[in-house]
């Protein structure tokens, strides 16, 4: 687990440091990152004398670290890492591997591992590297903004003939699988009704295909009732958590609450944001602090059962105070429509709702008012460039993860560029000073 000052090299491998560049962006953000704080703030989760030795801390972070900034699922990191030096550089090798660095299943282990809090200390280093690189700068702590978006699942669009098709074929796998013996199973029945309420619905020939629709759940309700009469002794708690949620299925009404959306992901809800293009997302609220000057991502968090937006102020707030790596204390929010009547009270601490109230302010305040719309493109930057536009992780605990992944990669990205402009920039004025001395000369 420490750190070698001074590491042995293999007479026949290949020193990273040799074949790459050390004005390379990436390269220079390895430097840059402080890896020391993880092994402090992770070493407890690992025990050195049981059990076969553990990957490298700096490796599994530097793995979470590419794969938030440029996009790649668990499965492509560990393949495409073998092919850069420069990811392996990032990751603390010291020589060229050759082989993969672990298998794809022992990230989703290591988050398991950590969990949510755990992955909030690389958030918080992200901006410690930020601070290093001169990309946000401390006094930009003072004011911020905060706003709300949908981080959509990947899930299909759910229809109540897919729920229900789905479920019953689940319940009849199941069933196999305990080798539990159905009266009926309904394969070729069913099968044939949902193709039909598909092309009825497509002709508009409503009545028929409500009727289809009636028949998949009666066709689900028989299946789940035999099941439920056959497995009285049975104790699996799988199959009961099936039931259960058949059963949710069946009694759930067009204008319930909490609904069921999907059956691999439950925990989705469906959230209106008033879209023209999109008027319903299923995901779940995601809300973003970033610094109103600068544009840097200081806090986000996954928030469930769609709470009102100002509600949620109070919570968002402790989380970006525990992530601040300065002394700077925050003076003024500024925020959306969305956050009126928000419970949040502190002293020296101003909440700005932006409306059209706006042309009765003075100047300053007035330029800070518009300087809160710079967060949408924040957002849509921090969904879509991280190569995947809906989330795949599973569960609850997954959504915090990876909300809080989507912004490591955002700030990342950010110290990248300015590393890559810092490097152009050094090379430009070189050029310009080679070319003035041979004029002079």
């Amino acid at each position: 687990m420490k750190n070698q000052e001074m590491p042995q090299y293999n007479l026949f491998c290949i020193s990273l440091e040799k074949i790459c560049d050390s004005g390379n962006s990436l390269y220079r953000l390895a430097n840059t990152i402080d890896w020391d704080a993880f092994e402090q703030r992770f070493g407890k989760f690992y025990c050195e004398d049981n059990g076969r030795p553990a990957k490298s801390i700096r490796l599994m972070v530097g793995l979470h670290y590419l794969k938030a900034v440029f996009g790649q699922s668990d499965e492509n990191v560990v393949e495409k890492w073998v092919e850069n030096p420069y990811w392996q550089y990032f990751c603390g090798e010291k020589e060229f591997q050759y082989t993969f660095p672990c298998e794809p299943t022992s990230l989703v282990k290591w988050r398991k591992r950590i969990r949510a809090e755990g992955l909030e200390k690389l958030l918080e280093e992200t901006i410690a590297s930020g601070l290093k690189l001169k990309v946000v700068k401390p006094h930009q702590f003072k004011k911020i903004n905060v706003d709300t978006t949908v981080m959509e699942k990947a899930i299909s669009f759910p229809t109540d003939a897919k729920l229900y098709h789905k479920m019953r074929k689940k319940l009849v796998s199941l069933a196999q699988e305990n080798k539990i013996e159905l009266r009926q199973t309904y394969t070729r029945k069913a099968k044939r009704a949902f193709l039909m309420q598909h092309r009825y619905l497509h002709a508009r020939h409503l009545k028929r295909a409500k009727r289809e629709l009636k028949k998949l759940k009666v066709y689900l309700g028989r299946v789940m009732r035999d099941l439920e009469r056959k497995t009285k002794g049975i104790e699996d708690s799988s199959l009961k958590e099936m039931l259960h949620l058949a059963s949710r299925l069946l009694q759930q009404k067009r204008e319930g609450k909490n609904k069921i959306y999907s059956l691999h992901a439950p925990e989705v809800e469906c959230i209106a944001k008033g879209k023209s293009h999109k008027k319903y997302e299923f995901g779940c609220k995601v809300s973003v602090v970033t610094s109103s000057k600068g544009n840097f991502i200081l806090g986000t968090q996954a928030l469930h059962h769609n709470p009102y937006d100002g509600h949620t102020l109070k919570e968002v707030l402790n989380q970006v105070e525990n992530l601040n790596p300065t002394s700077i204390e925050l003076q003024e929010i500024f925020c959306d429509q969305g956050y009126r009547g928000h419970n949040f009270k502190e002293k020296n601490v101003n909440v700005h709702i932006v409306g059209p109230q706006r042309k009765k302010l003075n100047l300053s305040l007035r330029k800070w008012f518009r300087r809160r719309a710079a967060i949408e493109p924040v957002i849509s930057h921090m969904k879509n460039d991280n190569g995947t536009h809906r989330n795949h992780l599973l569960g609850t605990s997954g959504d915090q993860m990876n909300a809080i992944l989507m912004a490591c990669g955002f700030n990342l990205r950010k110290c990248l560029k300015a590393l890559s402009f810092w490097l152009k920039k050094f090379l430009l004025e070189s050029l310009s000073q080679q070319q003035f001395l041979t004029q002079s000369n």
